[in-house]
């Protein structure tokens, strides 16, 4: 199966039926006037979030969707049949881009939210409407309108409370197999999660979150270097992040270097999520000789003058990661009871949530306008047509 978590598609509304040109003729009724009847609206598009699905593939082979025309109006006064709505399931996480204005119409973030992408033609007039004490045998109707046509871009984003942050091979999966039934692929080489998992963290019967493991990003990731675009814009859905530092990299780089370089691509792919709670985990410690291990984070939290909460884990034997996810829960649980009860800080949250859409879908949108002018340029000098720029990236699971 293969996980799409961008694509474009067209949707168009059916056309609103035509109003009816006619008149009442009955057997000893000479004049019986017009009797033309209304036209039927035209069917909207709709989409709907569904739980239940977890990638955009199906709008791969499927770009085109069109909801069904009105009918048009009948003698005798008979108004045409409605068009049918058209319901389009999308995967919850979604966000719905008029690919035109660049305005974002929606954000699909719950089972069964409802969002009018395109609106159906209006029905016409039958001659009926015009009659009038001058004109008793009117000719005149209207038409129906065109429905509604959009080019829209789905962006999915996964949904999660607790979202992993930090370079290729920093132990994010081995975390998320530690404390969820998720199951990411592990292996001791970079980039070996190619697309965004998600765990069910449970403490209890009703007590759980959702953890995303987001594959690592490297340095130039806000400017899309090794797909980072892709991979930072799930960032934005969560609550919290976890700065997963590896304590003992096999290629000996600086972990200060590393956070430092992650937190500015961060910063540069959206200031207000680079303002999200972040905390710093400092992962693979059973790497590292116990009398060192104490002396290597005390350098590390100098070195980066980290003031945040700091936890020190090793997924692998899944040392210090119960203190890790309690403390998230709780942290969780504040948050939402400290938003139910004080509506300030919920219009807070609404508020932020709504500036990183905006400063992401503006980035994403900076980065393929240099790549079109981009190709521009590779067109001018090669005289040669390139039809590579409207391939899809794909992440097979």
């Amino acid at each position: 199966m293969q996980f799409v978590d961008e694509t474009s598609i067209t949707v168009e509304a059916g056309k609103g039926g035509n109003g009816c040109l006619s008149f009442r003729r009955e057997k000893f009724v000479p004049r019986g006037g017009p009797d033309g009847g209304d036209g039927g609206h035209g069917g909207s598009v709709y989409l709907i979030g569904d739980e239940s699905l977890n990638t955009l593939i199906d709008f791969k082979f499927q770009r085109f969707y069109k909801a069904q025309n009105g009918q048009p109006g009948q003698g005798r006064q008979m108004s045409g049949k409605a068009g049918e709505d058209l319901h389009v399931k999308v995967p919850v996480g979604t966000t719905v881009i008029d690919e035109d204005t660049l305005e974002v119409i929606a954000d699909v973030t719950s089972e069964g939210q409802v969002v009018l992408v395109a609106q159906g033609g209006r029905r016409g007039l039958g001659n009926i409407h015009f009659k009038s004490s001058t004109n008793r045998a009117p000719r005149r109707t209207t038409p129906g309108t065109d429905g509604e046509r959009r080019k829209l871009r789905l962006e999915m984003k996964v949904m999660a409370d607790v979202g992993l942050l930090g370079m290729p091979n920093a132990g994010k999966s081995t975390l998320i197999r530690a404390v969820s039934a998720a199951k990411p692929k592990v292996a001791d080489y970079p980039f070996t999660t190619l697309v965004p998992n998600l765990g069910v963290v449970k403490l209890g019967t009703h007590e759980h979150f959702v953890m995303a493991d987001v594959p690592g990003l490297i340095e130039g990731a806000s400017d899309g270097a090794g797909l980072g675009l892709r991979f930072l814009k799930h960032l934005t859905r969560t609550r919290l992040l976890l700065h997963v530092v590896d304590a003992a990299p096999f290629d000996d780089a600086d972990p200060v270097a590393v956070v430092e370089s992650i937190a500015g691509e961060l910063e540069r792919f959206s200031p207000t999520l680079s303002e999200l709670p972040r905390w710093l985990v400092i992962n693979k410690l059973d790497l590292v000789p116990v009398e060192e291990r104490e002396a290597r984070v005390d350098d590390i939290l100098a070195r980066l003058s980290w003031s945040g909460p700091v936890y020190r884990i090793s997924a692998i034997s899944s040392e210090g990661t119960d203190e890790l996810v309690q403390a998230a829960h709780r942290w969780l649980t504040e948050q939402r009871q400290l938003e139910n009860e004080d509506e300030a800080a919920a219009e807070r949250e609404r508020d932020m949530r709504a500036r990183m859409e905006a400063e992401s879908v503006a980035r994403v949108e900076a980065h393929q306008a240099r790549l079109r002018v981009k190709r521009g340029e590779v067109e001018d000098d090669l005289d040669d047509d390139d039809d590579d720029h409207d391939v899809e990236i794909e992440y097979t699971r």
